[in-house]
């Protein structure tokens, strides 16, 4: 299995249940790693044949720009849920960081996993 990943993409998001954290859009980072065949992309050279990590970046951003969770899992259900329904990826594993959540944490959030890992 070929894993293509993104590491601490920084994503502008409405998230939270408290008051203040409804205000203003505030920064998540996604931890993305997803199960793509790259044989033919790296056979040709073409990003045609890529799972272009770019188009991914980009989807995702504009995706969570326009969410309002609450909660951080429903956003990284839904971003779990674009990428596999968009892109030519088998399983994914995402890691969501909400820096500052908890005052004695560099971050707080959650690892979901979905799709199927084997080929």
């Amino acid at each position: 299995m070929d894993i293509v990943f993104l590491r601490r993409l920084r994503l502008d998001v409405l998230v939270g249940v408290y008051e203040q954290e409804r205000q203003a859009p505030q920064p998540v980072y996604l931890d993305l790693e997803m199960a793509a065949d790259v044989k033919r992309a790296a056979a040709s050279d073409q990003l045609a044949d890529a799972l272009d990590y770019a188009a991914v970046a980009e989807a995702l951003a504009e995706y969570a720009a326009g969410t309002g969770f609450r909660l951080v899992e429903s956003l990284a259900e839904g971003c779990a849920e674009l990428v596999l329904r968009r892109f030519p990826v088998r399983w994914l594993r995402l890691t969501l960081h909400k820096p500052g959540a908890l005052e004695t944490a560099e971050s707080a959030g959650l690892v979901i996993e979905r799709g199927r890992r084997s080929q």
